[in-house]
């Protein structure tokens, strides 16, 4: 899926870096068998040129020398075998299974031990550049690991107790996402089809689409956009309430979220707003909310079903260290895909923020885990920046346990966040405040810790789609913070709505950043 930041730009290199390779390996195979081109200096050229373009796909794609970084809540891995690139992910409770998109293998970790299982057939595995994305992977009833293979357009099950693959056709073009519901069965999405896909486990045969039936989506809000630039998001199921939701995208133009009711097969349409173009991830919280992460913003937010009402939430602004010095004003997170977790709380990844999100939905409380390795070569870093780059990692999954896990797809790593380490601090502040345009109102931050702590306090807000403040302004009373066990300090923030700002209601996201973990209350501002 596309991204947008900085690193835009740096994609588009790397893309040309591939091109570059498919003509050099190419030229190289093809002379070989021309008699009239057996040149041996062109030979030669051509064979350092394609060694100079394959020795830039490893450095971009495959984490080459990757080491384990950590921090107090964060713990990476690196992985048994090279270039990898793993990204479908599932964490159950005998172990963390993944995917691996270069080599078609599904790999555990368990007891500190890796063990991997090649599919039988993976054609991007002897191709030195090439790979196929598997994003989605789940574990059904039965303990059997279904991941999605997006360049086959196949579904791969893979028999844990017997070691054993199959697979399936999946009329799904490059499948992304799927989703079990009570009955074992699955819904499914794919990238470049804009219908919702039902699959008959019982059904289903190996090699073949047996047992999958298309369920057509209402798209005439789509009408006015190239059929190529629509493509779906994500699919999550309410087993609690008979409902499949999935979300269709034409990326930063327009959005839409479906919900197909599965006893009357009657589809709801809840249209987005304009800014709010680039729905993917999608979670149902246990009171039967959607979660949406908009993965072309800093923008994460809340559908009420019954009155369509969302409500918007954003991340920290994006860190300076993601650039080797300050962030652009027009530098977004970029939240990714998100789930629900055994305890009700909604986990989300951001793409290029280098973060992975804990919400509270109860209290508004926002925890943002600092990923501790940063890959120079997926940004636009200044020469001699101390850090710069993001880790990528793309998926992650919430165990039975709590536990988080987490592919780096281009370091060849993956990674777990203790959910269960203790934040040495905690902050609370007034759920919700009315102010005037024109006037100016003080928001009173309390931080408490259990630890000596120090941080710098931070400030996001849905005015604007990156988290930035906009024309309007906060300045906090204090911006660096220290605090002795025990202790609590209170913070003012004040905050004064631009001229220009539309009357409504806002999210502020005011606490602390620490560096490896940052804390935010959510905070309703009211501007009349």
């Amino acid at each position: 899926m596309p991204g947008k930041s900085r690193s835009s730009n740096k994609r588009i290199i790397i893309y040309a870096v591939i091109g570059i390779l498919v003509v050099a390996v190419f030229s190289v195979t093809t002379l070989g068998r021309n008699p009239a081109s057996n040149n041996d200096e062109v030979q030669r050229n051509l064979e350092e040129s394609r060694q100079q373009q394959l020795q830039l796909f490893r450095t971009q794609f495959c984490g080459p020398d990757a080491v384990t970084n950590s921090n107090a809540y964060v713990t990476e891995y690196v992985l048994p075998n090279e270039c990898e690139m793993p990204l479908g992910i599932t964490a159950e409770g005998d172990g963390v299974y993944y995917v691996s998109s270069k080599n078609g293998s599904v790999g555990v970790f368990a007891d500190g031990k890796f063990q991997e299982f090649l599919t039988p057939s993976w054609p991007t595995r002897s191709n030195p550049i090439e790979f196929s994305m598997t994003w989605a992977a789940k574990t059904d009833s039965a303990g059997n690991v279904w991941f999605t293979d997006d360049k086959a357009n196949l579904l791969w099950r893979f028999d844990k107790a017997a070691g054993t693959f199959d697979s399936f056709k999946v009329p799904a073009a490059q499948p992304i996402s799927f989703d079990f519901d009570s009955d074992g069965n699955m819904y499914i999405v794919g990238v470049r089809s804009t219908s919702l896909f039902f699959g008959e486990v019982s059904k289903m045969k190996s090699g073949t689409s047996d047992g999958f039936t298309e369920i057509k989506l209402p798209l005439d809000g789509f009408k006015d956009v190239t059929d190529f630039k629509i493509s779906s998001g994500s699919v999550v199921v309410d087993k609690e309430r008979n409902a499949v939701w999935t979300s269709v995208l034409a990326f930063q133009e327009k959005g839409q979220v479906f919900r197909y009711d599965t006893v009357t097969k009657d589809t709801k349409i809840y249209d987005l707003p304009q800014e709010l173009n680039s729905p993917v991830g999608l979670a149902v919280d246990d009171s039967g909310n959607v979660w949406v992460t908009d993965h072309g913003t800093s923008i994460f937010f809340k559908l009420d079903p019954a009155s369509g009402d969302l409500t918007k939430y954003t991340t920290s602004v994006a860190s300076d260290r993601l650039y080797g010095g300050p962030a652009p004003p027009n530098a977004y997170t970029l939240p990714y895909w998100i789930e629900k977790a055994p305890d009700g709380a909604i986990w989300f990844n951001q793409h290029v923020g280098n973060k992975i999100d804990r919400f509270d939905t109860k209290t508004g409380t926002l925890v943002e885990y600092w990923i501790p390795t940063q890959n120079e070569n997926w940004a636009n870093c200044p020469e001699g920046a101390a850090s710069c780059g993001i880790a990528n990692a793309l998926q992650f999954s919430v165990g039975p346990d709590g536990q988080v896990w987490f592919t780096e797809w281009s370091e060849n790593k993956i990674g777990r966040i203790d959910s269960k380490a203790q934040i040495p601090f905690s902050v609370s502040a007034d759920d919700e405040v009315t102010v005037r345009k024109g006037d100016s109102t003080e928001i009173k931050v309390t931080v408490n810790s259990s630890a000596d702590v120090r941080g710098t306090m931070a400030a996001s807000g849905t005015f604007t789609n990156t988290g930035q403040l906009g024309s309007s302004t906060g300045i906090f009373s204090e911006s660096a913070v220290s605090l002795t066990a025990g202790s609590s300090k209170q913070v003012s923030f004040v905050f004064t709505p631009a001229e220009d700002l539309a009357p409504g209601q806002y999210i502020l996201m005011l606490g602390m950043d620490t560096g490896d973990v940052t804390v935010l209350k959510a905070v309703r501002v009211n501007v009349i």
